[in-house]
Order: C-alpha cells, then structure tokens, then sequence
C-alpha cells in the first residue's frame, strides 16, 4: 500500500481527495495547520472511509516542523501539495500574503521531498495560470498571460518552480490545473466550509438561499457574454478528486512522457453566473434574493477548459453534472445549518 502525503488535507478538495486515494487502495496522512480549514472534514473522511486519518497540525512555513513529517514518514511514495491561501478576490487586498505563504509552503515541501527522494509529486495548480485568454476553451498548450490577480501569478510561480525543481531532481511532478470545484461529496459527510464571508460562487448561492446571508452579489452583467455575466467551467469536487487520484497512478506506472506534465481538470462547458443561479434555483425549488453589482478586481471574463487530454491520457470521466453540483451543494448546507457545523467549524479554527 503505498503512502500519500495530502498537503491541506483537511480543505475542501484536499478532504474529498483523501477520500478517492483511501477507496482506491492508498493510505494517506495529511499535513494542515487548519488556518483555512477545521478537524471537521477529518472527522468527515473517518466516517466516509471507516479508516483512521491522521493529520499533522504543521505550518509548512516552518521548515523545521514540516521536515519532521517527513522525517517520521520515511516510506512517502508520492505527494499532492494543496496547502495554499486561494480566493481570488482576498488576493488583491492581500498580496503579500498570499505570495508569502503559497511560495514559502511550496518551497519547504519540495527541499524535502528532494532531502527525502519522494518520487512522485502532484501540484494542485489553477486555470488562473492563462490569465485572461483570448481563445477559449483553453487547452494546455494556451498562452500563459499575465495573470489577473496575486493568487493566479503564485500558481504561475509555483508551476515554474516545480518544473525548475525537476530538471535537477529524480521526482516526477504533474500540474492539475482545474477549474471551478464545486458540490459535495455524496455521502454528505464531507464538504466546502467557508470560514469568513464565501469567496466562491456556490457557496455564496447555498448561504443566501438559506439564510446566512441576505443578499447575494453578481459581479458585473455587462460582461459581452450571452448574459452580462462571467463563464466559468464549473466542475463537482469528486469528479476532481478522482483526477488526482489517476494522476498519482499514472506516475507510479511510469507512464508519463516527461518530468512534468500538464492535466486541464474542467467539463470543458462554459457556464455563465446566471445560468449557475438558474441551475440552482431548478434543484433547490428557492428562490435566489440577488443583485448585479459592479465588475470585481481580478475577474476574468469567460474561462473553460478542453479536457480531452486529461480524458484520454488519464480515462479520466465527468460523472457529475451541474444540476448533480448543485444538489449536492444543497444538501451540505442544509446539513450544516442542521448540524451547526458552520459555527463549530469557526470555533474549531479558533484552536
């Protein structure tokens, strides 16, 4: 059984993730110091699994601490790096931030993984990368434009810096760009728990429709869409999940090309904001109380991915359309609401 190591293993597609690599035969340990997360979805994966999920509550900008994981896990075989501050909007208010601790944890990761000869390393990366294309649906091989916000230019860097670290190391890295992970898993044990205000689309629509919120904001309809609003390639987190489980598979059976490749993790359909908003009013039977507001820093117009690499070299399969996002979605908000999750998880991350 070979051990992965989930870095933000207790976030959203870092929980969903460890799910996929434990029922398809992995054992996972995880490092998150719940800065952005809470023990909750740890709990969530314990009972989804019926197996232990170990965390270790690390800084990856501590050096020292994070080498002692590696030091106490010596049989790692392979790596998948979430940890990273990754809202879009934040990014802008907050640059240094972000480019402090999305390079810092990616760079004490990779000293290790070098120290320690991990073979296989899987870097959770972005379609913020191509910037604002000119041409969509964008395929790996589309321009790297400037990127609209501090969050997209740290996976810029961060892809160029896993692509520098393998020339001169024995590791095999893949760059999982994806698109906009949306849903929950379909246990409804597991899934997204914003802690501040959502910074994201669908929780915004879920936390309106139920209440938390009392109104919820489009950012620009005067967008030259069908619409007015943004297109984005919304895709369920699961179906993400599992993109990260074939890619480990596919370097551990040798079968990549090169040192670093390159996966498009979307449905390759663009959506617009509205259209999203209409989805879920369908599933939902609500009513959403929203209003258009002005454009927001960072935004990009019209994103969505051509996928069939990632189809063909990886088998990878979409089994989850937007309704079934949608759904899902739903389901894990009424159920945090129910449960009292949300307040539980703002206390856990005071801890």
């Amino acid at each position: 059984m070979s051990k992965i190591l989930v870095t933000g293993g207790c976030g959203y597609i870092g929980a969903h993730t460890a799910v996929d690599l434990m029922e398809n035969g992995f054992e996972v340990i995880s490092i998150d110091d719940n800065s952005r997360s809470t023990t909750l979805l740890a709990e969530g994966i314990a009972k989804i699994t019926g197996k232990p999920y170990k965390n270790y509550k690390v800084d990856l900008k501590n050096f020292d601490d994070t080498r002692a994981v590696f030091q106490e896990n010596a049989d790692i075989t392979g790596i998948i790096h979430f940890a990273a501050y990754k809202a879009v909007g934040e990014s802008v208010e907050k640059p240094l931030e972000y480019y402090e601790n999305n390079m810092e944890a990616l760079i004490n990761v990779l000293k290790c993984v070098r120290e320690f000869n991990i073979p296989n390393f899987v870097f959770s990366s972005s379609c913020t990368v191509y910037g604002s294309p000119d041409v969509v649906p964008v395929t790996e091989q589309s321009p790297i434009k400037e990127a609209e916000s501090p969050y997209g230019a740290t996976k810029q860097m961060g892809e160029k810096i896993i692509r520098d670290f393998a020339h001169i190391a024995s590791t095999n890295t893949v760059l999982l760009r994806y698109f906009n992970p949306v849903g929950a898993h379909p246990s409804n044990q597991i899934g997204e728990i914003p802690l501040g205000r959502p910074q994201n689309l669908v929780p915004a629509i879920t936390q309106t429709a139920i209440g938390k919120l009392p109104q919820m904001v489009v950012f620009g309809a005067d967008y030259p869409t069908r619409d007015g609003s943004c297109i984005r390639d919304f895709i369920h987190v699961s179906d993400i999940a599992h993109a990260h489980t074939l890619a480990l598979q596919y370097l551990l059976a040798n079968k990549n090309q090169s040192k670093t490749e390159v996966f498009n993790l979307g449905t390759g359909n663009g959506v617009t904001v509205l259209e999203a908003i209409k989805a879920f009013e369908e599933v939902s039977g609500e009513k959403l109380n929203y209003i258009i507001g002005a454009r927001r820093p960072g935004d990009i117009m019209a994103i969505f991915a051509n996928n069939q690499y990632a189809v063909d070299t990886l088998n990878w399969e979409i089994k989850y359309d937007l309704k079934e996002m949608m759904r899902t979605a739903w389901a894990w908000e009424q159920k945090v609401k129910k449960e009292g999750l949300l307040t539980t998880a703002q206390k856990s991350a005071l801890n």
